[in-house]
């Protein structure tokens, strides 16, 4: 994670799951993040195809110029995108992981914003991980953010972070986690398919030995 707020809300989070694999929704207080919550969001998981907006910041809101509130956060990608970006929050919702992406937002006028994205799990009781606490922030305002609405925006970047070091359909229903840095490695998603666990990188020899575990292309293999 590069962006400053993006680790603080991470390092929040984990410090809120305590040993879980993810915090309550009724448990986060707006009061610990409040210079945060201009470029913080909530989606609600309503289907593979929708994952609302509840909240949205008043600074993320200004940077699209319109109420992300109610909207589809999988609008305004394109096809590829959009499934990558699919598949990445059912692992979110599913599987207990959290994800940062790099981001570039576009204008009808071809500018392009770039930005980091930090998507987290949020347990909703009687619901599971139905909800996602988010983060997205630009690295520099230029003069026409707020002037000019972000339409679309394509992946840079996308990654992963097991924190608990492993998928947690792979641990067999443990919900207890030993103690792991507050800020784990990452793995990565090469052409946002495939999934490494932290700090592995995926060549091809050993995509060759990767397995299908439902949604996830899985790699074993031991931490480097």
């Amino acid at each position: 994670m590069k962006h400053t707020i993006n680790r603080t809300l991470y390092q929040y989070w984990d410090e809120l799951r305590g040993s879980r694999i993810a915090p309550n929704r009724s448990e986060i207080d707006p009061g610990r993040i409040r210079t945060l919550l201009g470029d913080t969001f909530i989606l609600e998981a309503v289907d593979k195809d929708t994952y609302r907006y509840r909240l949205a910041g008043t600074r993320l809101c200004s940077t699209h110029c319109r109420e992300l509130k109610g909207r589809n956060f999988l609008r305004g990608w394109g096809e590829q995108d959009r499934e990558a970006m699919a598949t990445m929050l059912a692992a979110i919702t599913e599987d207990a992981a959290a994800a940062v992406l790099g981001i570039d937002g576009h204008t009808e006028r071809k500018h392009a914003l770039k930005m980091e994205m930090l998507l987290l799990p949020l347990q909703v009781p009687g619901e599971g991980r139905s909800r996602i606490l988010g983060a997205c922030a630009y690295f520099e305002r230029p003069y026409w953010l707020g002037l000019h609405p972000i339409l679309n925006q394509s992946i840079s970047s996308l990654r992963l972070i097991w924190p608990d070091e492993r998928p947690h359909f792979l641990s067999h229903g443990n919900d207890v986690r030993s103690p792991v840095p507050a800020l784990p490695r990452v793995g990565a998603l090469p052409g946002h398919l495939g999934v490494g666990f932290q700090g592995s990188m995926i060549s091809p020899a050993m995509l060759g030995a990767a397995r299908q575990v439902r949604h996830l292309t899985v790699i074993d293999g031991g931490k480097s």
